[in-house]
C-alpha cells in the first residue's frame, strides 16, 4: 500500500517510522522542511520537499497513493483532506480542531473513500477506550475523560514537555469545548473547570480544552446525563498559561 504521510515534525517522523518498520508499506514523507526530511531519508525512508500549502505541487505527490496520513498543523487539514479526495485517496488525521473535522466529515459525503480524522490519542484512542468501558453497562450516567501526556520528571515553570504541534496546543487552549451537561450538549469555556487530584501519590490538575471528546458527544447524546473531557496537568500550569493567553494575548 502507497501511503503519503503529510508532516515530518515529532508526530510525522514517529508515524513514518513506524509503518516504514512494517515492510507492508511504501511511505513518502512530505514536508517543506528540508532538515526534517533529510533525518528520515538517511534511514531509506522516500521523502519529497513540497511547500505543503501549495495545492498543485502537493496533488501532485498525493496521485496513485492510496491513503493519505495527515500530521500537518490543524490548519491545513481542509486542505488536505480536500486534495486526498480529489486524487482518490483514503484520508487518515490527527486533528483536534472541531471545526476542521465537521468540514471533513462533510467532505466525506459521497465519497467512494474513507475519511478518519481524530486518529490521535485524544482525540481518538481515549475515544475509543471511553465507548468500549461505557457501552458495557445496562445504563451510565457520567462519562469523565481524564487525559495528559505528561513529563515523567517536569523542570520548567510550566511543568510540561512539548512532543507536538504549538498550534495544535494552543487551538485545543483557546477555543469552545464541546460536553453534554444535565442531559443537554453544551459548548464550555476552555481552561474552565479547574479540578484538582492526586493519583499514585502525585498531584494533578485538569481543566477544559477543546476538542478532546472527537464525536462522542453524537454518540451519547440521549444516554448520558454528563459527558465531559479535561486535560491533565502539574498543578500551576493552567494558571500560567491563562496568563500568557487571556492576559499577555
Amino acid at each position: 500500500m502507497k501511503i503519503a504521510l503529510l508532516g515530518a515534525g515529532h508526530i510525522g517522523q514517529t508515524i513514518a517510522r513506524l509503518l516504514h518498520a512494517t515492510g507492508d508499506y511504501q511511505v513518502t514523507v512530505i514536508d517543506k522542511n528540508a532538515k526534517y526530511l533529510d533525518v528520515l531519508a538517511a534511514e531509506g525512508i522516500a521523502t519529497a520537499e513540497v511547500d505543503t500549502a501549495h495545492h498543485g505541487a502537493l496533488a501532485a505527490q498525493l496521485r496513485g497513493k492510496d491513503a493519505v496520513v495527515n500530521a500537518l498543523p490543524y490548519h491545513l487539514a481542509i486542505t488536505a483532506a480536500t486534495l486526498a479526495r480529489e486524487c482518490g485517496c483514503h484520508y487518515f488525521d490527527l486533528t483536534e480542531d472541531v471545526a476542521a473535522t465537521k468540514a471533513i466529515k462533510e467532505l466525506a459525503q459521497g465519497s467512494k473513500t474513507a475519511f478518519m480524522p481524530q486518529c490521535g490519542l485524544a482525540p481518538g484512542f481515549i475515544g475509543i477506550v471511553a465507548h468500549h468501558l461505557a457501552k458495557q453497562f445496562d445504563g451510565v450516567r457520567d462519562v469523565q475523560m481524564r487525559v495528559g501526556a505528561l513529563p515523567a520528571f517536569p523542570t520548567t515553570k510550566l511543568k510540561y514537555n512539548l512532543t507536538w504541534s504549538v498550534d495544535g496546543l494552543i487551538n485545543e487552549y483557546c477555543h469552545p469545548c464541546e460536553a453534554i451537561h444535565g442531559g443537554e450538549f453544551i459548548s464550555a469555556l476552555p481552561l474552565e473547570g479547574l479540578e484538582h487530584f492526586s493519583l499514585d501519590g502525585v498531584e494533578y490538575e485538569a481543566f477544559n480544552t477543546s476538542g478532546g471528546l472527537g464525536t462522542l458527544c453524537e454518540t451519547w447524546s440521549g444516554k448520558v446525563k454528563n459527558l465531559d473531557y479535561k486535560t491533565v496537568r502539574y498543578p500551576g500550569h493552567r494558571d500560567l498559561m491563562k496568563f500568557l493567553l487571556e492576559d499577555l494575548g
